[in-house]
């Protein structure tokens, strides 16, 4: 039996496979270079704006990292940005900003956070614990739903939108619910950012000190990079660390939540819930070049190189948050909300403060 016209369609087949694959390719790209090439240019906009209070002020009071969330955010309120602009924005949110916080490990040497020891990482996780449980309570009393209330509690004492993103299929949040945690999260997020560094400056704070404060209140990692860098480079690398501690519960909690979930839904229709990575890809990066940093095995030649990249991805990635905030999407979300999420916030402050006080942190 002859085989030769098979013969011949397989390699065609073959080159009809690769065309696709390099056009899939070619097309995804496309659909991130609009939002990619917004995003930096917001970024080159808030480096210029920085280096514009040095020539006139002498010196920087407001970073390009905070000045980037704030021009995204000015661009998105006043013109709503076109759907072909958000797979770029995602883009710079998520992957830029992750491969900035590995390239972040290697800044960071064990030997200068081998004072923290077991107890502030048992107090990291006592903190996350009593915000989520009085989070929950606050919202629960002033009338929101079970799920809405668990969710803010756990994007408020975690690592807000990550966490929530992660949480709300466990819990099987609806999208209302969803998109009113995302709306104050993504908020307060900010406005922290913007209002913490004035504890530092006017409050006689020490740097170790503040740089803990920011890891244990601020939500997400990019925020808390936002809001220690202003003080320095020991205060970012205080409040990541202490961040990152922060993330880490997220997994227990989700495994926690779902047992909980299930246990309430056995009988009923027999689903089993979904399986989550219990710690993200970037943080075993960022985890493995600290590592690394360590043991001395990243030549000192490369450290400020990688540690320039990832701040410039940083602000990339800021703007590309400040992007994805229009101010008035928070008046679709309610008053119990707002109220709920700023006790929640205020609560975290005052309980990561007490932290400080009874480690002795100075």
């Amino acid at each position: 039996m002859s085989t030769s016209g098979d013969e011949t369609f397989l390699p065609s087949l073959n080159r009809n496979n690769e065309r696709q694959y390099e056009m899939s390719h070619a097309q995804r790209a496309n659909r991130i270079l609009p939002g990619l090439a917004l995003t930096c240019a917001v970024a080159l906009l808030a480096y210029a704006g920085e280096h514009l209070e040095e020539g006139i002020f002498g010196g920087r009071w407001i970073e390009s990292l905070v000045l980037a969330i704030a021009l995204g955010i000015v661009v998105c309120t006043i013109k709503p940005l076109k759907p072909s602009m958000r797979p770029g924005i995602d883009f710079s949110a998520k992957i830029l900003l992750e491969i900035a916080i590995v390239l972040l490990g290697a800044s960071i040497s064990l030997s200068a956070i081998r004072g923290a020891g077991v107890w502030l990482i048992a107090g990291i996780a006592i903190v996350v614990v009593l915000s989520i449980a009085a989070t929950y309570i606050i919202g629960r009393l002033l009338g929101l739903p079970p799920k809405l209330a668990t969710l803010i509690a756990c994007g408020n004492s975690i690592c807000g939108n990550s966490a929530i993103v992660a949480v709300a299929p466990v819990i099987e949040a609806d999208s209302q619910e969803i998109a009113a945690a995302l709306a104050f999260t993504a908020v307060l997020g900010i406005a922290a950012v913007f209002l913490l560094p004035l504890l530092y400056f006017h409050f006689g704070m020490s740097v170790p000190q503040y740089g803990t404060l920011a890891g244990l209140t601020v939500y997400a990692v990019p925020q808390v990079l936002a809001a220690t860098a202003p003080v320095g480079l020991l205060a970012v690398q205080t409040g990541t660390l202490v961040k990152l501690v922060r993330v880490l519960m997220l997994g227990p909690v989700i495994f926690l939540l779902g047992i909980l979930t299930k246990a309430e839904t056995m009988g009923s229709d027999g689903r089993s819930g979904h399986h989550h990575s219990l710690v993200p890809w970037f943080i075993c990066g960022f985890l493995g070049l600290m590592a690394l940093r360590s043991f001395g095995l990243i030549p000192d030649a490369l450290i400020t190189p990688m540690e320039s990249v990832s701040g410039i991805l940083t602000v990339i990635a800021m703007a590309a948050l400040g992007l994805s905030v229009n101010i008035r999407s928070v008046a679709h979300a309610g008053g119990r909300v707002i109220v709920a999420a700023t006790l929640s916030l205020l609560m975290l402050g005052a309980v990561s403060y007490a932290l400080i006080v009874a480690l002795q942190i100075q």
